[in-house]
């Protein structure tokens, strides 16, 4: 079964075509800059990539043109062969505590919750309305990111604030990178044959750090919206509110002129004032920059932190998982993290983690919990969510 998968940015929309239940990858493609000047959509076909410029006015045509290219190159005789469709929905509030079946109720209930997630839920809606435009007999499937993190119990995501901002505005912790949290998790699972006791840190521009157990969230450090946690590429993570009334008096700016602040130009770009980009940080960090040197330590021991509290949550972690850009391809930042922990037992092994996207355990024999680095796959989630919901 051809299973399509969608992940619809506001300008942005990424593919992938499986073979299910195999979880072959048919092709990939990337369209950027959709409804700007300069749009373009690159494809990549057993291992060859091709870039071209195209007039991408919005998400209707980008996805017509891949399904244009799913046709001349041959990937499918019909579009009828797509029988199933895939999408990432970024905010599933607390009704959805798992992927579903697309139908009117869902497509309004995802358009309600744009208030949470107004960059994202819109996006994802404009994809969902495209594909069933293009392919009308496709089964189609939200992918809710929130998701996975729906287990979590109320003393985990209440607020200590008023109440009834829960019962009245659903003030609570969401949680986001469920996709990926959870794909992380079924692979330890597989790995270890068994459901042990996880933290999952998701280390990318964005970052997120989970505690599961017998495969169910239940802590996440982001919140409320993607901002909070730990410090990330431009997001500045947990700080004191008060901090944002302050500014706005000595600066006269406005909540959203701060709220952009804290979301694109803190983190470590704020802190450093060179990038977001880790592997920049790193070039300046051996050149002996100071303000990178601080922000490369403020962001481990952020990250320490949550693992340190995640562990004494679960009663002892077993398994530490390290996955996304950052978790996956950065060896120093993983190295600084668990020599941090070597406090709970963790005992690196230097070689093992001298690697950059395999999926290998990186710690030795002796260490009492067991850290791997395990390459995250959303778009497969995805896909075994879409197929599994449809067979």
């Amino acid at each position: 079964m051809k299973t399509l998968v969608i992940n619809a940015g506001s300008s942005s929309i990424k593919f992938q075509v499986f073979e299910m239940p195999e979880e072959k990858v048919l092709v990939s493609a990337n369209f950027e800059r959709i409804g700007l000047d300069n749009s373009f959509y690159s494809l990549v076909k057993s291992g060859e990539k091709i870039k071209k410029e195209a007039v991408l006015d919005n998400h209707l045509t980008a996805i017509n043109i891949f399904l244009e290219e799913l046709i001349s190159n041959q990937i499918v005789s019909s579009l009828e062969e797509i029988k199933t469709v895939g999408h990432r929905v970024v905010h599933g509030s607390s009704k959805y505590k798992e992927s579903i079946i697309i139908d009117n109720q869902v497509m309004e209930d995802i358009k309600s919750f744009s208030d949470l997630a107004p960059l994202h839920n819109p996006a994802n809606l404009l994809g969902i309305q495209a594909v069933k435009t293009a392919l009308p007999n496709a089964i189609n499937v939200a992918v809710f990111d929130t998701a996975f993190h729906q287990t979590m119990p109320k003393e985990s995501f209440i607020y200590p604030v008023p109440y009834e901002w829960y019962e009245q505005y659903g003030v609570r912790k969401y949680g986001f990178h469920g996709v990926s949290h959870h794909y992380v998790s079924l692979r330890i699972a597989e790995l270890e044959n068994k459901q042990p006791k996880i933290i999952i840190c998701h280390l990318g521009n964005g970052a997120s750090i989970s505690a599961v157990k017998e495969g169910k969230c239940l802590n996440t450090s982001m919140g409320f919206t993607p901002i909070s946690g730990i410090a990330m590429g431009t997001r500045c993570g947990d700080i004191d509110p008060s901090i944002i009334p302050y500014i706005m008096q000595k600066t006269n700016k406005s909540i959203n002129e701060i709220m952009d602040d804290l979301n694109k130009k803190s983190g470590m770009l704020g802190m450093s004032q060179i990038s977001s980009d880790a592997r920049e940080i790193e070039t300046a960090i051996n050149e002996g920059n100071e303000k990178a040197i601080l922000a490369q330590k403020i962001y481990i021991q952020k990250i320490v932190s949550f693992i340190s509290y995640y562990h004494t949550l679960l009663g002892g972690a077993e398994v530490i998982a390290f996955t996304a850009g950052i978790g996956e391809k950065d060896k120093e930042v993983r190295k600084e993290i668990m020599e941090m922990l070597k406090p709970l037992g963790v005992v690196i092994d230097y070689s093992a983690n001298d690697v950059k996207g395999v999926e290998t355990v990186i710690t030795t024999e002796e260490s009492k919990i067991k850290c791997y680095i395990i390459p995250t796959n959303e778009e497969l989630m995805i896909g075994k969510e879409t197929y599994r919901l449809s067979i």
